[in-house]
């Protein structure tokens, strides 16, 4: 029976954030006339995870997301789920998460899953006093606006080119005392062939004047931008390398449900 038929299972990662919300926002799906059905159920344990098509690494703190994910023995298996090709999204800590490099994290780091050649930020837009609401630019949408909610969000520093001496580099800063607050991931989760990361959706400049973004085209090791192309101003908060997808921001803390619908027909049932 074909997939959009038989439905899609998708897991949510419920070891602490806002997991409840994107269950939700994925059960609304099914009130309308979208297809294929889908049955999003919680993960905590890995015999869960193994019921899925597709993940979700929500929003909440990354560093006790990474110690959660260690205690229920799911990071080596989301590491295998990550490298033979499975479906995933990351919503602000699960960006970092996903990430091949994180900075200005807690003293001595942290645990990442990598799969994405991306170096965020943590907490780059501020703190949580800081945090914002801003319309986020979705060319794959038509140029439609989608509603971003930022809390404590991280920032897309560099699209990394080539990910493998780029990581390498940022390892070693790690044994620096004085750049402690690097994390980077493991060198395992780097090395299989991997498509270009792609640019799906921006901040402009303008929404977060207080925040310079990296200018992607010059910066040093970057890759070339695939996708979309943002201004040279603007701040990547959604990216895309083949069957990961990443935001900074918290889709499940609005009513609009486009992402969630992408993610299910654009990213899980190709990978059925």
């Amino acid at each position: 029976m074909p997939a959009s038929e038989k439905g899609v299972t998708v897991g949510v990662l419920a070891l602490q954030g806002a997991f409840q919300e994107h269950i939700a926002r994925f059960a609304s799906l099914n009130a309308s006339s979208f297809t294929p059905r889908v049955r999003a159920i919680a993960v905590r344990r890995p015999e869960q995870l193994e019921q899925c098509d597709g993940l979700v690494l929500p929003g909440g703190e990354s560093t006790a997301i990474s110690l959660g994910l260690h205690n229920a023995q799911l990071t080596e298996p989301l590491r295998a789920w990550i490298a033979e090709g499975k479906p995933v999204w990351g919503t602000c800590a699960g960006m970092i998460m996903l990430a091949a490099i994180a900075t200005g994290g807690k003293r001595g780091g942290q645990e990442l899953l990598g799969g994405l050649d991306l170096q965020v930020g943590r907490n780059g837009f501020g703190s949580q006093v800081c945090s914002f609401e801003a319309d986020v630019v979705f060319p794959m949408m038509g140029n439609q606006e989608y509603p971003g909610v930022f809390i404590r969000a991280p920032v897309v520093e560099k699209l990394l080119g080539d990910a493998v001496p780029q990581r390498e580099a940022a390892a070693a800063l790690t044994t620096s005392p004085n750049s402690l607050s690097v994390s980077v991931c493991p060198a395992s989760a780097l090395t299989l062939p991997r498509p270009p990361i792609e640019v799906l959706g921006w901040l402009p400049a303008s929404a977060v004047p207080s925040v310079v973004a990296p200018d992607f085209t010059h910066t040093a090791g970057s890759a070339a931008i695939h996708g979309a192309h943002p201004p040279r101003d603007a701040h990547v908060v959604a990216v895309r390398q083949g069957r990961l997808m990443a935001t900074s921001f918290h889709p499940e803390l609005t009513g609009d449900t486009r992402l969630h619908a992408y993610f299910v027909r654009e990213i899980i049932l190709p990978s059925l």
